[in-house]
């Protein structure tokens, strides 16, 4: 491309592969990188695990070593926000009245953590979990004996239980819905992960939510529930969801709805301004619907695609989805979009460490999912992504070996 300037706003994992991309695909122009952080462009999973029990120092989230990083030829500016987009003129206007001329503009700012909607929700002790700071503040609190008050049974909530139940804390999980990660998995899989977290000793209580907080006499918190009952603890953690940084979008003009809305080359409403990660919205067709991905691999493969866009390469950005979680000695592993309208094939024994869940349209595997069970999900993956007609009984039959499927 002839384009002598590709800005890209926000330096997390989205932000972060479209820079390398750029260089990778031979790019020699200016590349300016732009984060609201001081950090690197760095993986945020381990935060809510490793990086919060204390077993990986943040450092090793960074994507690249610093001399990996040093020859990108990045003009990298940390600290920094964008504040507004002139896209008459091409310019991105900077904190502290700086500003940057653009030919193609790159948005992956992402998310951010989305706070209790309650009396006493910003007082000290109660904490949410999307940034390095964020594992430093809240690590800091999770010391063996505390009691951690876990708001919302998603998957940062329960991988939030899980590390502070390893280090000895007391852990509640409220959750306002009847089941655990009631919008992602089946009813099956929420009543495993309730058991899971049950015999690791989490009082998990599913269908109240928090009316209040309030500090008590011994320096804590006291939070009121919905249903009448209270809890005396020491930390907060608000794990309810994500809030997609798209105002920058919205104010210049850019079609947004829960999200900036891209096609499936990462653009949006204006060609030369692209998006990607938890901030783009977009048709996914293994789902059949618009929808943003906030996940691990989306923000790595969309961060991209959307540079190889920018570029001028063609691309279709229709990855299957794909989603992990670690909680105690479990390895959760999703593929697809699973829904209540597929039938369901289970490999294995349900009640076990491990087994796999088939999710079955008109005799095709288009989503499974599973705990301890990576090497038949990889076999899985491959049926789905070739949209293989399979024989449900075989799929079942632990003597048949999914390669033969």
């Amino acid at each position: 491309m002839n384009a002598e300037t590709i800005a890209i706003v926000g330096a997390g994992q989205a932000g972060g592969w479209a820079a390398q991309t750029l260089r990778s695909e031979g790019f020699a122009g200016r590349v300016v990188l732009i984060g609201d952080e001081p950090h690197r462009p760095y993986e945020r999973p381990p935060l809510s695990k490793a990086v919060l029990s204390g077993d990986a120092h943040a450092d090793t989230t960074h994507l690249l070593k610093p001399e990996a990083f040093d020859a990108l030829r990045i003009d990298w500016r940390p600290n920094v926000g964008a504040t507004f987009i002139d896209r008459a003129a091409k310019q991105l206007h900077l904190t502290r009245g700086a500003h940057v001329s653009y030919d193609k503009l790159i948005l992956c700012s992402g998310g951010r953590a989305r706070r209790l909607n309650i009396p006493g929700a910003d007082l000290p002790g109660v904490f949410t979990l999307r940034s390095i700071g964020d594992a430093a503040a809240l690590g800091a609190a999770l010391s063996a004996g505390k009691r951690l008050l876990v708001v919302g049974g998603g998957w940062i909530g329960l991988e939030v239980a899980a590390t502070a139940r390893k280090k000895g804390l007391d852990v509640t999980v409220v959750e306002a819905m009847g089941r655990l990660c009631e919008r992602t998995v089946p009813p099956e899989i929420s009543g495993y992960l309730l058991q899971l977290h049950a015999a690791h000793g989490v009082d998990v209580r599913l269908g109240t939510g928090i009316g209040r907080l309030a500090q008590n006499a011994r320096g804590g918190l006291t939070a009121s529930f919905t249903d009448g009952r209270a809890l005396e603890c020491d930390a907060v953690l608000a794990g309810v969801g994500l809030v997609p940084n798209d105002e920058l979008a919205r104010e210049a003009g850019l079609a947004c709805d829960g999200g900036i809305l891209v096609d499936s080359q990462c653009r949006s409403s204006d060609p030369d301004i692209l998006a990607a990660g938890d901030v783009a919205t977009w048709h996914c067709e293994w789902a059949g619907r618009r929808m943003r991905l906030e996940s691990w691999q989306n923000a790595q493969e969309q961060g991209i695609a959307a540079a190889r866009a920018a570029l001028g390469i063609a691309v279709n950005h229709q990855p299957l989805p794909w989603f992990w979680s670690d909680q105690y000695e479990i390895n959760l592993q999703i593929f697809g979009m699973p829904t209540p309208a597929h039938d369901v094939v289970v490999r294995g024994d349900r009640n076990s460490s491990s087994f796999v869940m088939f999710f079955l349209d008109a005799g095709k595997v288009v989503a499974a999912l599973g705990p301890n069970a990576a090497r038949d999900l990889r076999f899985a993956r491959r049926l789905i992504e070739r949209r293989t007609s399979v024989d449900a009984a075989q799929l079942a039959d632990l003597r048949v070996p999914l390669a033969k499927l």
